[in-house]
């Protein structure tokens, strides 16, 4: 599948991985600043998110296929990656299969664990939204907020809509696929599944996505792993202390 790109910069490869319901865009002020170190930034839209192209079908085999193809189209090798949530899964599946071309690993706020499917009433509040009747982004946001209280991960969610046609308005992201095959997204990473690479996995404060009993899972499957935690901030950490982030993502790569 040949996966949409933002590529900011010139210089080694940087890719970033976007989470469940997002897509590369959700990380374009912390690309550019990347990109002005020295980077050159690749903003990549998973399958059935952003702009990519859509599919029934749904795992992590294959978006990692997905990245390689996308790699190898564009020629990238000795990588710097960075996934967040569901692109971090994306990532480590990626760096054990693909490990010739990685260079550094970055798992923002995931572990190599399994995790219980928690996207139940924003899967609902994104389904029950009817564009024949809601004209406006506001007309969206009040409809979403019967199921999605949160001010935060509602803006989030809105990033999808687009305007399909003048007065009409979509969603960027397949939702039917995504909901068919959601159990995917939790999948836990083999036990066998060993990457010897560098890595980093970086923790919010505030989350419980990697907790202290996690993290001799992750120094066994990730041994040549670190594991720092952002101060002041919950899963989604990037946007939560972006500065904090930022020098560990930096601090990490250049060493």
């Amino acid at each position: 599948m040949k996966l949409h790109a933002n590529v900011f910069g010139e210089g080694a490869p940087f890719l970033i991985l976007h989470g469940f319901l997002g897509m590369g865009d959700n990380w374009k002020t912390l690309a550019k600043k990347i990109s002005e170190n020295g980077y050159q930034v690749h903003l990549i839209d998973q399958r059935n998110h952003g702009r990519s192209p859509h599919s029934n079908e749904f795992n992590y085999s294959l978006l990692a296929a997905d990245l390689f193809e996308y790699c190898k189209n564009n020629r990238l090798t000795d990588i710097k990656l960075l996934g967040h949530s569901m692109g971090g899964k994306t990532a480590m599946f990626f760096a054990v299969n693909h490990p010739e071309i990685m260079d550094k690993l970055i798992i923002a706020d995931i572990g190599p664990k399994h995790y219980p499917l928690h996207h139940q009433d924003i899967l609902d509040g994104l389904s029950s939204l009817d564009f024949e009747v809601l004209k406006s982004r506001g007309d969206v946001d009040n409809a979403l907020s019967v199921y999605v209280k949160d001010t935060g991960v509602r803006m989030f969610l809105m990033k999808n809509l687009f305007w399909k046609e003048k007065g009409e308005l979509g969603l960027r992201m397949n939702l039917n696929s995504l909901m068919q095959n959601s159990s995917e997204i939790g999948l836990e990473l083999s036990e066998d599944f060993v990457y010897q690479g560098d890595t980093l996995f970086l923790k919010g404060e505030k989350s419980n996505y990697i907790l202290t009993e996690d993290e001799e899972r992750i120094r066994r499957q990730f041994p040549k792993s670190k594991i720092n935690e952002i101060a002041n901030a919950g899963h989604w950490l990037h946007a939560e202390n972006p500065g904090d982030f930022l020098a560990s993502v930096l601090g990490f790569v250049k060493n």
